[in-house]
């Protein structure tokens, strides 16, 4: 696995930049951001195949954040994988209803992350239905 540009979005700063270290040593391509409004900039910027976004972000919520970034015109073909405490089963169907492809519950193994990475980024992500 490698060779992927992805973005990591934790408000948990430490966490955020493990994870992205950890992708990094993986071959892939990383940036990191630490709220909703920095990662909408960030992926306009950065155009990555792949967030991995925390659930509990300030403000605008990781949920609200995949709905916004599924329906961008420039971030609508990203693949977007929860990794976030909230592991019950309604906390697994709003992630999909708010358009992510996985669902992950922290903490997650190295390689069940590297796993999903490769299987979404061989597939199509979800389309957005959300739009007004």
């Amino acid at each position: 696995m490698g060779g992927h540009k992805i973005m990591v979005v934790d408000d948990n700063e430490d966490a955020a930049d493990l994870l992205a270290t950890l992708l990094e040593r993986l071959g892939n391509t990383t940036r990191v951001a630490h709220d909703a409004r920095a990662a909408l900039q960030l992926a306009d910027e950065f155009a990555p195949e792949l967030a991995v976004l925390d659930i509990g972000l300030p403000v605008i919520d990781g949920y609200q954040l995949a709905q916004q970034l599924r329906c961008g015109a420039r971030t609508g073909s990203m693949h977007l994988i929860a990794l976030t405490g909230y592991g019950q089963a309604s906390d697994k169907e709003r992630a999909v209803e708010a358009g992510f492809d996985a669902h992950l519950v922290k903490p997650v193994a190295v390689d069940t992350l590297q796993k999903l990475i490769a299987q979404l980024t061989t597939a199509l992500p979800q389309a957005c239905t959300h739009r007004s």
